[in-house]
């Protein structure tokens, strides 16, 4: 069973609250993770379904969850070896500035500021996503384009807010809004009634609506006025340590290109004549040697956690509660985005 460590990040409190960023760690993080036995993970505070949820036997679940322990399993052959780092907004990126965790997969948006200028690099997207908004239905509102005059609740350290002001501006509106710091805070303040409208991720709004006492009183209004790509993100200056989070990743969006599910994936060694094939689950060739890590980390990933159609659809998908359609987050083949380059 994997573990869940109380994480306070206040240690680092320089970089990201004054904006000042201290120089990248130079390290070896995967010799870290060998030596220390697990893989130290900032994921959600447990109240965000489908991406890192704490479960009534008080296990983790989730997309995000399950990206940490496809890593955990690429590494070790087995998903557990992780440590979860639960991590607020504000949190997040001093933990990982400070190496107290190893990765972060905590629904973060890719942007040129967070990659750049907080000297972060994102090993890849794992959810293709947009910002939306929830309003109360006694409101009558159908278009985010009626909110003009509105209270918006929003968490601060996300990229909503600024999100919020370019849409409200471009659109020629005005808002009041309404900023906590923790998203429990948020939650409770917009079921309270103290705001028309919470806007964030459209899968976390779906995740918002679904815990309401009666989730007929609110409305999910269609527009989506972002693009959110959330990713694993680890720090800048080591390179080999990104390489095994990102192909790690890429493994199970790979198999599901492939065909190879938990489910079928020692058949398929059994019964394999593919040289591609081969490479990938570690038959032949040296995929895992230039990654530093077994030559069947990608059989690992696939028997252990699953490929990404099969986490997509436990965690967020029909299998769930949230019932999200795959759209931006299909294989490319099936007109989504999700593509692994080519292991070989």
């Amino acid at each position: 069973m994997s573990h869940i460590k109380d994480m306070k990040a206040a240690a680092a409190l320089t970089a990201v609250a004054t904006g000042v960023m201290a120089a990248p760690v130079a390290a070896d993080t995967l010799e870290e993770v060998l030596e220390r036995g697990h893989l130290e993970c900032g994921v959600s505070t447990g109240s965000s379904p489908g991406f890192a949820f704490l479960n009534e036997d008080n296990v983790i679940e989730g997309i995000d969850a399950d990206t940490c322990r496809i890593v955990a399993a690429a590494i070790f052959g087995d998903p557990s070896k992780v440590v979860f780092s639960p991590l607020e907004n504000k949190e997040r990126f001093t933990a990982l500035q400070a190496g107290e965790i190893d990765m972060l997969a905590r629904t973060t948006t890719w942007t040129l500021s967070r990659d750049v200028g907080l000297a972060f690099d994102f090993a890849a997207v794992n959810f293709y996503d947009g910002q939306g908004f929830i309003v109360r239905a006694d409101l009558g509102v159908t278009s985010a384009l009626e909110l003009d005059g509105a209270t918006i609740c929003t968490t601060s350290g996300t990229t909503s807010e600024l999100n919020i002001r370019d849409y409200f501006t471009a659109n020629g509106m005005s808002f009041s809004p309404v900023v906590y710091e923790k998203s429990s805070e948020t939650r409770t303040s917009f079921f309270a009634g103290r705001c028309d409208a919470f806007s964030s991720d459209a899968s976390w709004i779906a995740g918002l609506r679904i815990q309401a006492e009666n989730p007929d009183d609110y409305v999910v209004l269609p527009e989506i006025i972002s693009k959110e790509p959330l990713g694993m993100v680890v720090r800048h200056g080591d390179s080999r340590w990104k390489d095994v989070v990102s192909w790690a990743y890429y493994a199970a969006v790979e198999a599901e290109e492939l065909g190879i599910t938990s489910e079928n994936v020692d058949q398929v060694l059994a019964d394999n004549k593919n040289p591609a094939i081969a490479r990938f689950l570690g038959q032949e060739g040296d995929l895992g040697e230039l990654l530093g890590i077994p030559a069947d980390y990608a059989y690992q990933v696939i028997k252990t956690v699953g490929n990404y159609g099969e986490i997509f659809e436990r965690t967020v998908g029909k299998e769930s509660p949230l019932n999200l359609e795959r759209g931006m987050n299909a294989l490319w083949s099936d007109g989504g985005m999700q593509y692994a380059p080519p292991a070989r």
